[in-house]
């Protein structure tokens, strides 16, 4: 009975201690769940920030404001001989009319000063649509139309609350006048907001409110068909001989750990690489989209090649030892079975690849690309920036005008980015077999 009741003691307390132990595991993974949720949180928390402050600088760029305006068109101004001629009416002082226009507002300012800060409301490219309008319906001519016009970009951020009136006068670009001009034609409905067209269907410019990202946006597709041209038909063909067809051995065992050095090199390297071997010995163009998507291409190709081995290797054993089965050759048992098979993952990490070299920017800043390009690229041999070359050089831009437009390409951006790995997400999910 007694040998019993110390076994009995000794069970209860192993009992107590493995409880013990039980309950301090579970506050441990307790406590461990909550370190995860918090990070997790915490992550979510500054992606949230970041994206707020993007679109929160940013929308306003899709809208631009447009002063309206009743243009004379005066025949005297236009036309002076008399005679309709295409010379004639570019060669005609648009600019003078549509001083005119904004003098018969204002009769009341009469000093020159006031007169310069006055017709500071008009965008340079304000002349060049009236002139547009004139040569589009010469019979216009001698009457009095009304216009809608660009601003600059100081007006467009004072029409859109962005510019601070309680600050002193010489803290900010507007002085006093001026805004009380604005306010004049904010009230009489001159002063309205459409859709920025411009900043879709321009290049860059100096003026915020003419600058686009249509000559980034060519210029990022343009190099983007070079870069596919070349990584992904190299790429599938290096992944299917590495792990198909060729030997193990020493060789290729260095080439498979060079393959995933280059995977982890600085892109900046690349560049330096490009403007050495491709611009300074072959005289390829600087700043051309066909360097651009070279450069990217060499970058672009260990991403390919071990996302493409990663694909082969998935397939199971048993569908290449069915083929041998059936009498086939090699090379048809890797194009005939396993290479349809590997597809979804090999096109999943092309995809994330070049969805990697659209957000690029270091290794074509290397290149050129980070030159002041007004023309949109026609082709691959032409001048061009890309949209995060665009974006840099705009976020260095002093104008204020320039930040939302940096704010509205960085949304851009992520949006083609959000798009091409939703586009893999989506061929990985449609068309990939588990085994």
């Amino acid at each position: 009975m007694g040998e019993d009741a110390v076994v009995e003691s000794g069970s209860e307390r192993t009992r107590r201690l493995v409880h013990q132990g039980l309950a301090g595991r579970r506050a441990a993974e307790l406590r461990f769940r909550a370190y995860g949720v918090a990070s997790i949180s915490l992550g979510m928390l500054f992606l949230v920030i970041l994206f707020s402050s993007i679109v929160g600088n940013g929308y306003t760029a899709f809208i631009q404001t447009e002063l309206r305006l009743d243009v004379a068109l005066d025949e005297s101004l236009i036309i002076p001989d008399g005679k309709v001629s295409a010379e004639a009416l570019a060669a005609a002082d648009y600019s003078a009319l549509l001083k005119q226009s904004l003098t018969e507002l204002f009769p009341e300012v009469t000093d020159r000063q006031e007169k310069r800060s006055l017709y500071g409301f008009l965008s340079t490219s304000a002349a060049h649509l009236l002139q547009e309008t004139v040569e589009h319906d010469p019979s216009l001519i001698g009457q009095r139309i009304s216009i809608k016009v660009p601003v600059k970009d100081d007006v467009d951020l004072f029409f859109k609350g962005r510019v601070d009136t309680t600050a002193a006068e010489e803290d900010r670009k507007l002085n006093d006048n001026q805004i009380v001009w604005l306010d004049t034609l904010k009230k009489d409905g001159r002063l309205t907001a459409g859709f920025n067209r411009t900043f879709f269907s321009s290049g860059d410019s100096r003026e915020p409110e003419q600058a686009g990202i249509w000559g980034a946006v060519v210029g990022s597709a343009l190099v983007l068909v070079i870069t596919l041209a070349l990584s992904l038909p190299l790429g599938m063909a290096t992944a299917i001989y590495l792990e198909e067809f060729a030997p193990k051995n020493r060789w290729t065992d260095l080439i498979e750990v060079n393959i995933n050095n280059l995977a982890a090199v600085p892109s900046i390297v690349f560049g330096l690489l490009g403007l050495a071997v491709f611009i300074n010995f072959f005289g390829v163009p600087r700043s051309s989209p066909l360097v651009g998507g070279v450069v990217l291409a060499l970058m672009t190709l260990p991403v390919i090649i071990i996302a493409g081995r990663s694909a082969l290797q998935s397939v199971p054993p048993s569908i290449r030892e069915a083929a041998w089965g059936m009498g086939a050759s090699g090379l048809q048992t890797v194009f005939h079975h396993v290479f349809p098979l590997a597809i979804p993952g090999m096109m999943t990490g092309a995809i994330i690849g070049m969805s990697r070299a659209l957000g690029e920017s270091a290794p074509l800043l290397m290149i050129g690309m980070v030159a002041f390009i007004v023309d949109i690229p026609k082709d691959f041999l032409d001048p061009s920036t890309v949209l995060p070359v665009q974006i840099y050089l705009w976020a260095d831009s002093p104008e204020r005008g320039f930040v939302e437009r940096t704010s509205a390409a960085i949304m851009v951006l992520l949006a083609f980015l959000v798009l091409m790995n939703g586009t893999a997400v989506y061929l990985r999910r449609r068309f990939e077999r588990r085994w």
